[in-house]
């Protein structure tokens, strides 16, 4: 244990320098001095998407000027350039602004192959997380880790400011309903940055079990290769977890402002009932509800966009909730907590409660995508026992205690506690 704080205490330290609480936020991109020497010289693979600028340049672009070797550009939901629908299928393709291959790690293939990478000395990851469990870019960094390990490239991960790092709160992941929207026993948000997740699933070995041992034999084996490090993390400066910061790019075609960000972990669980949450209109995951609730609820009619060509009630008038507002006033209402009440509140006032939750087509609720989201088997039956928010949240007590003690080893900015 001593050995592995001690080479994540290295890793917290690179580059690090006085921060003051006034000082402007920088994303690990943008801290180039910092990771450039230690790119230089070698052939690149890069896991990006739209969020991976540098100022208002994108990362690919800006090293590509700085005589970075980009061999191959991997992309996760909703593509490389992030227009594609949450679970929309993108194939490979070459970017025609660069010319480079893009790879897609998102469908039928997660992880980069051995012929994929024979031309890569080695791999950057860096892409924005909104820090939600089911939010699937944690899931692709996940196989990017375990794909670079098992396959001896070195790694480094560009750290990015997590506009929800502020707290920890939800039900922690049952693994037995482990999915692409849940990998790790994590709760729904697991207030960490990309980069201390990444930190945490490797030290405590949540990785498959190649790269587990191949990460042990990179910690404790002298470097054997000509290349400068074999798993890096480059930190952020002027953030902490008491910072509050709104995403430059949007990072989902889904999630386009900060109110549906703050939001998502709340409002997301919507996506397992039949409910629409807000898909189709320009405020997703702010407005709630259905054509079946009283008329004189909030109305809205969900119609076809970008990133949501498909999806539930479309051109019709749905009755419920808006929970949008300012940014202010959005935070007030999440109360830096996720939020049972509205999830409460719209099955108490659904007329057909038999058809709130979408069914799987094996008839077996617990095989249900809600379940997948909730990462257990009893959210939806605490809702339909009426059960009040604080007898459910108490049921994560336990194992949110647990996980809170997990996650301090793997801290690499001042907490909010």
């Amino acid at each position: 244990m001593h050995k592995i704080l001690a080479f994540l205490l290295l890793l917290a330290t690179l580059g690090t320098r006085a921060q003051s609480a006034a000082e402007k936020i920088m994303a690990g991109a943008e801290r180039i001095p910092v990771y450039l020497p230690l790119l230089k010289g070698h052939s690149v693979g890069i896991f990006a998407n739209q969020t991976s600028m540098v100022g208002k340049t994108h990362l690919v672009d800006t090293l590509r000027k700085l005589g970075v070797d980009i061999k191959v550009i991997f992309g996760p939901e909703h593509g490389f350039r992030g227009t594609a629908d949450a679970g929309e299928k993108v194939g490979n393709y070459t970017d025609p602004q660069t010319g480079i291959p893009v790879i897609s790690l998102f469908g039928g293939k997660r992880k980069p192959t051995a012929e994929d990478v024979k031309e890569v000395d080695l791999l950057l990851f860096d892409i924005q997380d909104v820090g939600v469990r089911f939010y699937t870019y944690i899931s692709s960094l996940q196989d990017f880790m375990e794909a670079a390990f098992e396959l001896g490239k070195p790694l480094m991960v560009l750290d990015r400011p997590n506009p929800n790092g502020h707290y920890v709160d939800g039900p922690v992941l049952d693994l037995k309903y482990k999915s692409f929207v849940g990998m790790q026993p994590v709760p729904v948000v697991y207030g960490m940055t990309i980069a201390e997740y990444a930190m945490m699933i490797a030290g405590e070995k949540w990785l498959n079990e190649k790269a587990n041992a191949r990460y042990d034999y990179y910690r404790t084996a002298q470097n054997s290769v000509d290349t400068p490090f074999h798993f890096q993390v480059i930190k952020c400066a002027g953030y902490t977890h008491k910072s509050r910061y709104e995403l430059p790019v949007r990072p989902s075609p889904n999630l386009p402002d900060i109110q549906s960000v703050y939001l998502y972990p709340s409002t997301c669980f919507f996506e397992g009932t039949v409910l629409s949450e807000g898909r189709g209109t320009s405020r997703p995951f702010q407005v709630i509800g259905h054509p079946k609730y009283p008329e004189n609820l909030y109305s809205f009619t969900p119609q076809p966009n970008e990133g949501a060509k498909k999806s539930k009630w479309y051109g019709e008038i749905c009755y419920g909730w808006d929970l949008g507002g300012t940014p202010e006033e959005v935070l007030k209402k999440t109360g830096n907590q996720l939020q049972l009440k509205w999830l409460i509140d719209a099955y108490r006032l659904f007329p057909e409660k038999e058809n709130f939750f979408i069914v799987p087509k094996s008839g077996k609720l617990e095989q249900s995508f809600f379940n997948k989201l909730a990462g257990n088997n009893d959210l939806w039956q605490q809702i339909k026992a009426g059960k009040s928010a604080e007898e459910i949240r108490k049921s994560w007590e336990p194992a949110l205690r647990h996980f809170k003690e997990i996650r301090k080893r793997y801290l690499l900015y001042e907490d909010v506690e």
